[in-house]
Protein backbone atom coordinates (compact mmCIF):
# COMPACT_ATOMS: atom_id res chain seq x y z
CA UNK A 1 0.00 0.00 0.00
CA UNK A 2 2.84 2.41 0.82
CA UNK A 3 4.48 1.75 -2.56
CA UNK A 4 1.26 2.59 -4.40
CA UNK A 5 0.80 5.82 -2.44
CA UNK A 6 4.39 6.89 -3.01
CA UNK A 7 4.16 6.07 -6.74
CA UNK A 8 0.93 8.08 -7.02
CA UNK A 9 2.45 11.07 -5.27
CA UNK A 10 5.57 11.00 -7.44
CA UNK A 11 3.56 10.68 -10.64
CA UNK A 12 1.14 13.46 -9.70
CA UNK A 13 4.06 15.78 -8.94
CA UNK A 14 5.60 15.14 -12.36
CA UNK A 15 2.30 15.82 -14.12
CA UNK A 16 1.98 19.16 -12.36
CA UNK A 17 5.35 20.24 -13.76
CA UNK A 18 4.53 19.13 -17.31
CA UNK A 19 4.31 21.69 -20.11
CA UNK A 20 1.16 21.51 -22.25
CA UNK A 21 2.58 23.39 -25.24
CA UNK A 22 5.77 21.32 -25.32
CA UNK A 23 3.64 18.19 -25.07
CA UNK A 24 1.49 19.31 -27.98
CA UNK A 25 4.57 20.11 -30.09
CA UNK A 26 6.17 16.72 -29.33
CA UNK A 27 2.88 14.91 -30.03
CA UNK A 28 2.78 16.63 -33.42
CA UNK A 29 6.34 15.47 -34.17
CA UNK A 30 6.14 11.90 -32.86
CA UNK A 31 2.60 10.73 -32.09
CA UNK A 32 0.13 12.28 -34.50
CA UNK A 33 0.75 9.93 -37.42
CA UNK A 34 -0.86 7.04 -35.53
CA UNK A 35 -2.68 8.58 -32.57
CA UNK A 36 -3.65 11.90 -34.14
CA UNK A 37 -3.51 15.27 -32.44
CA UNK A 38 -6.93 14.51 -30.97
CA UNK A 39 -5.64 11.28 -29.42
CA UNK A 40 -8.33 9.15 -31.00
CA UNK A 41 -6.08 7.45 -33.57
CA UNK A 42 -6.22 6.88 -37.28
CA UNK A 43 -8.09 3.60 -36.88
CA UNK A 44 -9.43 1.38 -34.13
CA UNK A 45 -6.23 -0.68 -33.88
CA UNK A 46 -4.46 2.26 -32.20
CA UNK A 47 -5.35 2.95 -28.57
CA UNK A 48 -7.21 6.14 -27.71
CA UNK A 49 -5.03 8.50 -25.71
CA UNK A 50 -7.65 11.19 -25.25
CA UNK A 51 -8.45 11.67 -21.59
CA UNK A 52 -6.24 8.77 -20.51
CA UNK A 53 -4.54 9.25 -17.14
CA UNK A 54 -1.19 10.99 -17.59
CA UNK A 55 0.58 8.77 -15.07
CA UNK A 56 -0.60 5.67 -16.92
CA UNK A 57 0.72 6.99 -20.25
CA UNK A 58 4.01 8.02 -18.65
CA UNK A 59 4.53 4.54 -17.21
CA UNK A 60 3.55 2.87 -20.49
CA UNK A 61 5.95 5.01 -22.53
CA UNK A 62 8.80 4.48 -20.09
CA UNK A 63 8.09 0.74 -20.11
CA UNK A 64 8.16 0.70 -23.94
CA UNK A 65 11.43 2.60 -23.85
CA UNK A 66 13.04 0.24 -21.32
CA UNK A 67 11.68 -2.93 -22.92
CA UNK A 68 9.50 -3.84 -19.92
CA UNK A 69 6.54 -3.51 -22.30
CA UNK A 70 6.98 -5.21 -25.64
CA UNK A 71 5.90 -3.53 -28.87
CA UNK A 72 8.51 -2.93 -31.57
CA UNK A 73 6.78 0.12 -33.02
CA UNK A 74 6.19 1.85 -29.69
CA UNK A 75 9.67 0.92 -28.43
CA UNK A 76 11.18 2.73 -31.41
CA UNK A 77 9.16 5.88 -30.85
CA UNK A 78 9.56 5.85 -27.06
CA UNK A 79 13.34 5.49 -27.44
CA UNK A 80 13.43 8.97 -29.00
CA UNK A 81 11.65 10.57 -26.02
CA UNK A 82 13.30 12.02 -22.93
CA UNK A 83 11.61 11.78 -19.53
CA UNK A 84 10.52 15.41 -19.97
CA UNK A 85 9.05 14.65 -23.41
CA UNK A 86 7.12 11.72 -21.97
CA UNK A 87 5.71 13.83 -19.13
CA UNK A 88 4.69 16.59 -21.51
CA UNK A 89 3.08 14.31 -24.13
CA UNK A 90 1.22 12.35 -21.47
CA UNK A 91 -0.04 15.58 -19.93
CA UNK A 92 -1.12 16.93 -23.32
CA UNK A 93 -3.20 13.87 -24.22
CA UNK A 94 -4.64 13.62 -20.71
CA UNK A 95 -6.12 17.12 -21.04
CA UNK A 96 -8.05 16.34 -24.23
CA UNK A 97 -11.70 15.42 -24.16
CA UNK A 98 -13.22 13.18 -26.79
CA UNK A 99 -15.71 14.97 -28.99
CA UNK A 100 -18.81 12.94 -29.52
CA UNK A 101 -20.75 13.06 -32.77
CA UNK A 102 -23.67 14.64 -30.92
CA UNK A 103 -21.37 17.49 -29.81
CA UNK A 104 -20.54 18.26 -33.42
CA UNK A 105 -24.12 18.47 -34.68
CA UNK A 106 -25.29 22.06 -34.99
CA UNK A 107 -28.78 22.44 -33.59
Amino acid sequence: MKKILIFSLVMSCSVQSADLEKGKAKAEQVCKTCHGMDGIGIDSSYPKLTGQFADYMEKALKDYRSGDRNNAIMAGFAATLSDEDIENVAYYYSTLKEQRLTDLIVK
